[in-house]
């Protein structure tokens, strides 16, 4: 029974997780392996937790993979500055359509896709903190509580980042989010 229930609960986060993932490494397999390795990790260490406890715990295990990619890439960086090597650029075509458009017209979903790449632009352009919370409450729904315990800060650093995201985002976006 535990086993269908973490399976039921990898399921119905995958494609999040994998939207966030990407968000923060704007590569395609850089993001699913992210995610394969926070599920792991997370199935490892924490299925022996209640339930009610897992959506906030993936989300920490999956902020710390993201922190490590970054930090395993600023190294990285460093060292082909060093020896002098170019870095590949980045050819991700960012978020992936959207499950079933449903009954929507090639205008409407014209409008909402560039909607979306706009969104994705101005993400990449606030603080990785900003985004990673931004992303968690608005997108996730989860409460303060819980986003302070996927991202391992305070309730008040969560607001804080949460309140500067939302008022960048605003600012950036303008009239271009509907």
């Amino acid at each position: 029974m535990r086993i269908k229930a973490m399976e039921h609960f990898l399921s119905s986060i995958e494609r999040q997780a994998y939207r966030m993932a990407l968000f923060s490494c704007h590569d395609r397999d850089d993001a699913l392996d992210l995610v394969q390795d926070a599920m792991c990790k997370f199935v490892a260490k924490y299925s022996s937790k209640p339930e009610e406890e897992w959506k906030a715990l993936f989300y920490r295990v999956l902020q710390n993979k993201i922190r490590d990619f970054h930090r395993r890439n600023a190294v990285r960086s460093r060292w082909r500055n060093w020896l002098d090597r170019n870095s590949e650029d980045d050819d991700g075509n960012g978020l992936e359509q959207l499950a079933d458009p449903g009954k929507r017209t090639p205008e409407s979903e014209a409008v909402q896709n560039q909607a979306f790449t706009r969104l994705e632009y101005e993400l990449k352009q606030i603080s990785i903190k900003q985004r990673q919370v931004f992303l968690l409450r608005a997108w996730e729904g989860l409460s303060v509580r819980d986003t302070a315990i996927a991202m391992n800060c305070s309730e008040g650093t969560v607001k804080t980042h949460y309140s500067r995201a939302v008022e960048q985002l605003k600012k950036r976006l303008g009239d271009v989010w509907p």
